[in-house]
């Protein structure tokens, strides 16, 4: 046929389709392909057996004297046995698994000496632990940051000119400048200054996480303001004079009519900004929050397995990110069925 044939029907011809497909894995296969040719050629000693232990280890307690002592009793202890050592400072009981320790009534101990060493069990590893603390920072901000943004959005739009300016003013700041800036703010000044004032006052200090939670949750609530703002002007306004017209306040009009349309609208912006809240995440790792960065960081440090260990991080980060996204998208298919 002289006739031109649309990508549409090309692609709704079913050899084209499969075509497609095949290129498609083929390129994946090239892709594959290359990143081993690179791997097997650089000068490294890839050691993917010991990747394991930074999830889960079985942890090796050993127990050292510090100071000089001696051994006043053994006794049993409904299987196991309580080892008590007294020194100058008193009497130290000890409560050890059967056969964790080689010591006897009267023996000495001086600093330095091993007194037990036995099996403690399945321990979280450093990646585990990063990724834990990821996943809860970035599910405590995301919710922070849909009520900031929110309140912020319905503020954005309103015509009381306090709620309108203070929300503009809130938005600028905070996109008008970088994220790690803010972290530092919080933390260095805003932080050290709280906590100076609750330890004059009596009160503990505040944990370093709260802080980086708060200032993720501040950036993300200023950029979800702008998504609710575009997602409830995108609702005609004759349905707010209709609701207005009808009895109801400013805000019961947002709550019961405007935001849930707004909802299908803003879905999916809002998953992106949740995907770079979870990324951005990894800025904590400047104020000693082991994130699953800083976590990364610390494991090289220690073992030098740079490679093997950004690697599994960027894996773990995919799979948090990849995990939302099916998440938003099937919000978005129930939402669009309503």
């Amino acid at each position: 046929m002289d006739e031109k044939i649309s990508n549409i029907q090309r692609l709704s011809n079913p050899a084209a389709y499969w075509a497609s497909v095949a290129g498609f894995i083929a390129l994946m296969l090239l892709v594959i392909g290359a990143v081993y040719y690179a791997t097997v050629t650089v000068e490294y000693q890839w050691r993917w057996y010991k990747a394991p232990k930074y999830f889960m280890y079985i942890e090796t307690v050993t127990i050292y004297a510090d100071s000089n002592g001696e051994v006043k009793e053994i006794k049993a202890n409904k299987g196991k046995f309580d080892v008590t050592i007294t020194d100058d400072l008193g009497d130290k009981t000890y409560t050890l698994p059967k056969g964790s320790f080689d010591l006897d009534a009267g023996d000495f101990t001086s600093p330095g000496d091993k007194i037990a060493e036995y099996v403690g069990g399945w321990k979280p590893g450093l990646l585990t632990i990063g990724l834990w603390t990821t996943l809860k920072i970035s599910f405590i901000s995301t919710i922070l940051g849909i009520l900031l943004g929110v309140i912020g959005g319905v503020a954005r739009v309103s015509d009381t000119p306090i709620l309108k300016w203070s929300a503009i003013t809130y938005v600028e700041i905070i996109r008008g400048s970088p994220l790690l800036v803010q972290i530092m703010i919080a933390y260095f000044v805003l932080g050290t200054t709280i906590n100076k004032l609750l330890a004059m006052n009596g009160f503990g200090i505040i944990d370093p996480e709260w802080y980086g939670i708060a200032a993720l949750s501040v950036f993300t609530g200023a950029y979800v303001v702008e998504i609710v703002r575009a997602g409830i002007g995108a609702i005609h306004p004759g349905q707010v004079e209709a609701a207005r017209s009808g009895g109801m306040t400013y805000f019961q009009c947002m709550y019961y009519i405007i935001l849930p349309q707004a909802l299908k609208t803003i879905l999916p912006p809002l998953a992106g900004q949740f995907i770079n809240l979870i990324k951005d995440s990894s800025l904590l790792g400047m104020i000693a929050i082991r994130e699953l960065t800083k976590a990364t960081r610390e494991g090289i440090t220690t073992s030098l397995q740079a490679f093997e260990l950004w690697i599994l991080c960027a894996i773990l980060y995919l799979l948090m990110t990849f995990t939302l996204s099916m998440c938003i998208q099937y919000l978005e298919r129930r939402t669009a069925t309503k």
